[in-house]
């Protein structure tokens, strides 16, 4: 088990062995969490498992450790895909933070003919996932891709089944977790834009996806993901 009430740090750094903390590190350690020398950390790079780090050096702006002791084995990154229509910048972190604490293993933005957003800071994205990472005990940090037209997405399933939170069944009767469970693992789930998806979309997606409701209200795209990636737990939960 982690120890969730050392702190925990992402690291690029092959483990066990030498550990060099950058600028952003360096100031949390020392100056947010008031560790000095001697003092142990958490540290995990999303290859080799996690290991707990004993720190030799804080500088100003750098900082060295050494980890030794293997604390979790290295996981697989989650099967599941998260793919979204883009959103203006917090509510966009919001919710890549929020889909990599909820199990996603690869999120994937969809441009849609409704999607306000067609572009993304993927450096800010990944950092913003990474963080989540460390606060919530996970080992396989999810990757975000570009973002690909909704077309190009759906030819890159292959075989894989689709899940879609169609806004239009709001309000409809229905056991959205079983119909999940049914489509089946490997899974893909998507969430569309603020406007909803358009008529040409829906015949797009309809002929191959499982569509679900999520529930007599129309979410707002951040919600929904909580909610939808809330309901592929209930169908399928975590080992």
């Amino acid at each position: 088990m982690s120890d969730f009430n050392a702190p925990r740090l992402f690291v690029d750094d092959d483990l066990p062995g030498s550990i060099t903390f950058d600028a952003r590190q360096t100031n949390y350690l020392r100056n947010v969490m008031r560790l000095k020398p001697g003092d142990s950390i958490i540290v995990f790079n999303g290859r080799d498992g996690e290991y707990r780090a004993t720190i030799d050096e804080l500088g100003k702006k750098a900082g060295e450790a050494v980890a030794s002791e293997k604390l979790r084995a290295q996981t697989r990154r989650p099967s599941l895909w998260y793919a979204f229509a883009p959103l203006k910048q917090a509510r966009l972190d919001y919710m890549v933070e929020k889909a990599a604490e909820m199990g996603a293993g690869r999120l994937v933005p969809v441009l849609t003919q409704h999607g306000q957003v067609r572009r993304i800071n993927r450096e800010r994205l990944t950092a913003n996932i990474v963080e989540a990472c460390e606060q919530c005990g996970i080992l396989s940090v999810p990757d975000i891709v570009e973002p690909v037209p909704l077309a190009d997405f759906l030819g890159s399933l292959d075989g894989r089944s689709l899940v879609v939170a169609d806004e239009a069944l709001a309000g409809e009767e229905g056991d959205a977790i079983a119909t999940i469970r049914a489509a089946g693992a490997p899974l893909a789930v998507l969430v569309g834009p603020e406007g909803g998806f358009s008529a040409e979309e829906r015949a797009l997606f309809t002929p191959r996806a499982s569509r679900v409701s999520l529930g007599p209200r129309v979410l707002r795209a951040d919600t929904a993901a909580v909610a939808l990636l809330a309901l592929v737990e209930a169908a399928f939960p975590s080992k």
